[in-house]
């Protein structure tokens, strides 16, 4: 062999293994004279800019199959809310009316916000709180989503352990919730099926069984004078209560390979339960009343602020955004997976599912009209009342009614442990992807995570559970939700730029986001969230339930849970700033400065100190 070709081979040999050090695209390699032997040139590579993406981990875990992913949030995203609240708010603000609002936020705020998210965790492959390296100051944003997602766990696993109760008890010839002759039933119980049972001067005073049931034969309400008189927790739900946790602890403990199996079940179960409650349901008489009044179009109530203020909100709450759920998942993803296309999928399948569960409600809604003589209006209700009170006691009007409750209730339970999955899931892996002995022994971190939920969940299940339920269902979750998405986008698009983050998108895919999508993360939802907080804090309510109104005391307590997970975002960064060396501007630019171009303060090239950052889209 000459020499020359001995030189090619060896310089091949050496070369070839550095280009093939990362997958993602073609790199620059830089070759060196290391020294001449024999007549022999020997040759060292490296790479010139060695990738940005965080590739290089490895042994970090992905779904098993794409399917699983997606049915990991489709089930987060489609939750009991689809069907206790859409339906209902499409209802009461105009019908098919209430659709232009909705779509019109959803296009221009939330796929944004879910792509957004879905990208964030799939480039970063990190968590909530990890993904921060992006921008160190903000890292806060990612604590206070990690403690949103742990506070709803604390309420949200009470209400599956409440559809786990009542699918027990309707393992029964005759429903719980039929008849006013059972021990808890008090006098004001009117039974249902008796035929002018409601009549009198006293009909505003009369009880269904059903509701008396859930308040005093479930919860046990009457039992408690209000939040200052909890009493001790339930057997009954505290059992149902552990169920939810073991189930939730074998559905996690192996992290995405045993949650992305489970999924397989809890994701399309609600679907084919759904479909055989809307067969059941147009068949009733007075369906077709109910689903016109669904439907009915009344264009004027756009002129009411109220109407678009309820589709923003829904927006929000409805695709899951702002709980660090879908930066956990993504972040399992393959670095080169189609989150674009996973974003459009999944937010359709979502709208579309709460839209057409309007029909399963609305046919049940005008059958209970009907059968009552009421208006459409005194039976429709949203939040658990809708699930736990008015369908139980349509159910239990058909025939074989208690394989029906059966089938409704096993839909809850599905619908419901999927996205308690998914808030779980973002406490894990949020704080296992940041603190590494936690990573190490996640099976441990994950037992006690849902050991703490289930403690704190014991208040919920208590004579005056409901009351704190209620409370946080109305603090923890609320305008939190909306704050932290408004600063996760902020620091996406604004402090780590858009056009850095389109340049990230385009690593995984191949393909840059259109100005459509790079506007609306720079300007239009950046201007969404900031309208929807400021709304949330002008229209804001204390709580209530029934007549039942919350002291001052448990008000504050509320907002303190609010402003505790709000907190974590100045209080990080003020640590941050200071444990920061140099002056005051070497502090800000090593405090922005995304932790992969940290080597760039030191020679000055900060790109979020140049005006161009800040104005280019």
């Amino acid at each position: 062999m000459s020499e020359g070709s001995c030189s090619v081979a060896l310089m091949s040999s050496l070369v070839a293994p550095a280009k093939e050090a990362n997958a993602t695209g073609p790199k620059a390699v830089e070759l060196v004279l290391v020294k001449e032997q024999n007549g022999v040139q020997l040759t060292n590579s490296t790479l010139l800019n060695p990738p940005q993406s965080p590739t290089e981990t490895q042994d970090r875990e992905t779904w098993s199959k794409k399917a699983d992913f997606l049915l990991s949030v489709i089930g987060f995203a489609v939750d009991l809310a689809n069907v206790w609240r859409f339906p209902y708010l499409c209802y009461k603000n105009g019908g098919g009316a209430f659709l232009v609002p909705y779509l019109f936020f959803m296009v221009v705020a939330g796929v944004p916000l879910f792509y957004m998210e879905l990208a964030l965790g799939q480039f970063n492959r990190e968590g909530a709180a990890g993904v921060w390296k992006i921008c160190p100051i903000l890292r806060g944003v990612g604590y206070t989503v990690i403690l949103i997602s742990l506070y709803i766990g604390f309420f949200y696993n009470v209400i599956i352990a409440w559809a786990l109760h009542y699918l027990f008890s309707s393992f029964t010839t005759e429903l719980p919730w039929t008849h006013c002759n059972h021990t808890w039933n008090s006098p004001r119980c009117s039974d249902a099926r008796a035929p002018n049972s409601s009549s009198g001067p006293n009909d505003t005073l009369r009880i269904t069984p059903a509701a008396e049931y859930f308040e005093r034969g479930v919860l046990h309400l009457h039992e408690s004078r209000g939040i200052d008189d909890l009493g001790p927790p339930r057997w009954q739900l505290t059992s149902c209560l552990v169920l939810v946790i073991v189930l939730l602890y074998f559905s996690l403990w192996k992290g995405v390979k045993t949650s992305g199996k489970v999924v397989w079940i809890t994701a399309t179960m609600p679907y084919v339960v759904l479909f055989a409650l809307l067969l059941r349901g147009v068949t009733l008489p007075g369906a077709v009343d109910g689903i016109r009044a669904y439907l009915s179009v009344d264009f004027h109530r756009l002129y009411e602020a109220s109407v678009w203020i309820d589709a923003a909100i829904q927006i929000c709450f409805s695709l899951g955004v702002g709980l660090g759920v879908l930066i956990a998942f993504s972040s399992y993803n393959k670095f080169t997976n189609n989150c674009y296309r996973d974003a459009i999928i999944t937010t359709s399948v979502n709208s579309l599912t709460s839209f057409s569960s309007g029909f399963v409600v609305f046919s049940f809604l005008g059958y209970m009209a009907q059968k009552h003589s009421v208006p459409i209006g005194d039976v429709a209700k949203d939040g658990p009342g809708l699930i736990f009170i008015i369908y139980p006691e349509a159910l239990a009007t058909l025939p074989l009614p208690s394989v029906w409750a059966v089938v409704f209730f096993i839909m809850l339970l599905t619908l419901g442990i999927d996205s308690a999955m998914g808030g779980m899931e973002s406490v894990i892996t949020g704080l296992a992807d940041e603190f590494q002995l936690l990573h190490r022994h996640r099976e441990l971190f994950t037992l006690l995570i849902v050991l703490a939920t289930f403690l704190l969940s014991l208040f919920c299940v208590t004579n005056g559970g409901i009351y704190v339920f209620t409370l946080l269902d109305h603090f923890a979750a609320g305008t939190s939700i909306l704050f932290g998405v408004l600063m996760e986008v902020i620091g996406v698009a604004w402090f780590y730029g858009v056009w850095q983050f389109s340049d990230d998108i385009k690593q995984m895919t191949g393909r840059r986001p259109s100005l459509y999508w790079r506007l609306c993360w720079k300007f239009v939802s950046p201007c969404f969230l900031l309208f929807v907080v400021v709304v949330s804090f002008a229209t804001f309510r204390p709580p209530h339930y029934g007549a039942y109104v919350f002291p001052a005391w448990a008000n504050a307590l509320g907002w303190a849970i609010a402003a505790s997970s709000m907190c974590a975002v100045p209080i990080y960064a003020a640590y941050k700033f200071c444990s920061l060396p140099g002056s005051s501007r070497e502090k800000l630019a090593y405090a922005i400065t995304p932790e992969m171009e940290r080597e760039r303060v030191g020679s000055g090239e900060v790109r979020q100190f140049t005006l161009r950052h800040w104005l280019v889209v």
